[in-house]
């Protein structure tokens, strides 16, 4: 098996980033991922000297940076008039990335429908497309998390777009929480596309529709949560089998872990270091 590269998402430690960077050292890992949408880090903000004085930091702890997270919420690329906004906002963390030594940002696009008549199929696909231009003009990648889709969906989508420029973040838990969807088969069929991932587990608790988890629909009646976020190790995804399909694929990058719940999420994070280390040895 391959001996991937551990990231951890420093936003999961809630704390101060300075802190974070050095907890993420702390614990093990060998890269960091940072949310660059608003705040601190979002490009408008990290200007001038803040960008080197942030690299320093990341290396001063030995660390490198696998990706920015540039999901700028809101239903994603799903709607035409908010768009240009958005793409213009999601090339200017692309520019970031680049200067802090990366070359991938992940983001969500929304909810991608499994009828590619459907209007905003389209809508999505524009989007993408100019996203894709500029990121093979810069040799770089904008990363669609996995999840609100299966995996054949989101292929098909990709391969609409002729180019990487955009790929895919697979997180394997959203796969199986949200649409019940196998993290191994999904490496097999997004292969061309991987260029980053997150650690993540979870269960499905029953099935509800991705566009109402992602927002795209109200509930009619409102329910409990349908899936539960778990610590590694402890959910549906096979992390055996699905690392050693990332390896049988060739990828060599990251494993970023990210904890969204939780009330001990250093806790958690060290531990998961920990389980994918084991399971790399």
């Amino acid at each position: 098996m391959y001996n991937f590269p551990i990231g951890v998402i420093i936003n999961s430690f809630r704390t101060d980033i300075p802190t974070a960077v050095k907890k993420a050292a702390e614990v093990g890992a060998q890269g960091i991922q940072v949310y660059a949408t608003s705040g601190e880090m979002a490009p408008e903000n990290l200007v001038g000297a803040k960008r080197k004085e942030f690299l320093d930091l990341v290396k001063s702890n030995g660390l490198v940076i696998s990706a920015l997270c540039g999901d700028l919420g809101g239903g994603g690329f799903s709607f035409k008039e908010r768009n240009p906004e958005k793409i213009e906002k999601s090339k200017r963390i692309l520019d970031l990335a680049k200067e802090l030594e990366t070359n991938v940002v992940t983001t969500h696009i929304g909810v991608v429908p499994g009828d590619k008549n459907h209007d905003r199929y389209k809508v999505m696909q524009e989007a993408c497309h100019e996203l894709a231009e500029y990121a093979d003009s810069i040799d770089a990648h904008f990363a669609i998390e996995t999840g609100p889709e299966t995996s054949a969906v989101l292929k098909e989508f990709l391969d609409s777009l002729g180019s990487t420029g955009v790929g895919v973040n697979l997180d394997p838990a959203n796969l199986v929480m949200v649409t019940g969807d196998d993290p191994v088969k999904a490496v097999y069929n997004l292969q061309k596309y991987i260029v980053h991932t997150h650690a993540k587990d979870g269960k499905q608790i029953f099935y509800k529709d991705p566009e109402i988890i992602y927002g795209m629909k109200q509930e009619v009646i409102v329910t409990e949560d349908s899936f539960l976020e778990v610590p590694l190790g402890e959910g549906s995804v096979p992390f055996k089998e699905y690392l050693e399909a990332l390896t049988d694929i060739g990828y060599k990058g990251f494993l970023t872990i990210e904890r969204e719940v939780g009330d001990k999420p250093e806790v958690d994070i060290r531990a998961a270091v920990e389980f994918l280390k084991n399971i790399i040895k």
